[in-house]
C-alpha cells in the first residue's frame, strides 16, 4: 500500500463527510463503490482510514452515524447517533445538530443525571460553542439548548430549588429516555474523548467542502 500524507487523508475524509451529509439530506443510502467513485478516487487504499475519520467526524460533529447495512455490496445507510430521531434539519437549516445534542445528553449522563448551566457551558465553550453566538453548525446553541429541545422533550430546563440566585440545571426529557440507548451515550462519551484532536481540522474543511456540495 502506498503511504499518503495525513494532511491528504484529511482531506479527503472531509470531502467525504460532506458527501455523505449530501446522502443524509436526500435520505439516499450510499456503497463503497459510489463513494471510490465520486470521492476517494486515487486513494483507494485507504478506504477504511477515510470512511473511519469520515465516520467519527459525522458521528461527533453532525450526530450522524454511517451504518453498513449488506457487507456483501458493502452499502451503507445514515441516521442519527444514539437512537435519536430529531435532527434539525429545516429548508433553511441544512447541517443537521443531533452531534450537539448527543453530547449535551452525554454531559448530563456524567453528572449523574443533572447538569448545571453553568457547567454546560464551560465544556461547551472550550469546544467553540457559546451561548449567543452563532455556530456554523449549530446556531444559536442557547436557544437550541434551553428552547427548542425543551419543546422538543428531549430536555428539562428548570431553576435549581433553594438557590441564593437564579441557578438553572438540564435533564433529560422523556423523549430522550424513550429514544436514547445508554450504552450508545457512552460509545458516543468514548469516541470523543478518544480522537477529538483531529476534529478541528475535520471541520473546518468540512465547512467549506460542504457549501461547495451545496444544500
Amino acid at each position: 500500500t502506498a503511504s499518503c500524507p495525513r494532511t491528504v487523508i484529511h482531506e479527503v475524509a472531509a470531502d467525504l463527510v460532506a458527501f455523505l451529509l449530501f446522502k443524509y439530506r436526500a435520505k439516499e443510502p450510499t456503497t463503497k463503490a459510489e463513494m471510490l467513485e465520486q470521492v476517494i478516487r486515487d486513494h483507494q487504499d485507504h478506504f477504511p482510514d477515510i470512511l473511519g475519520r469520515a465516520s467519527w467526524c459525522l458521528q461527533i460533529a453532525f450526530g450522524i452515524d454511517v451504518k453498513e447495512v449488506d457487507p456483501s455490496s458493502h452499502s451503507y445507510i445514515l441516521v442519527p447517533t444514539v437512537g435519536l430521531t430529531w435532527d434539525g434539519l429545516t429548508e433553511e437549516q441544512s447541517l443537521p445538530k443531533t452531534g450537539l445534542l448527543a453530547l449535551v445528553l452525554s454531559m448530563i449522563l456524567l453528572q449523574g443525571g443533572q447538569a448545571s448551566e453553568e457547567e454546560l457551558w464551560e465544556v461547551l465553550s472550550a469546544l467553540g460553542v457559546y451561548p449567543g453566538m452563532e455556530h456554523f453548525i449549530y446556531g444559536e446553541p442557547r436557544e437550541l439548548i434551553t428552547r427548542v429541545w425543551v419543546q422538543e422533550q428531549y430536555l428539562e430546563y428548570r431553576q435549581v430549588p433553594n438557590s441564593d440566585r437564579a441557578h438553572f440545571e438540564l435533564l433529560w426529557g422523556p423523549r430522550a429516555h424513550a429514544e436514547a440507548s445508554l450504552m450508545q451515550v457512552l460509545q458516543f462519551l468514548l469516541k470523543l474523548f478518544s480522537r477529538a484532536a483531529g476534529s478541528l481540522l475535520l471541520q473546518s474543511k468540512v465547512s467549506r467542502s460542504n457549501e461547495e456540495q451545496g444544500p
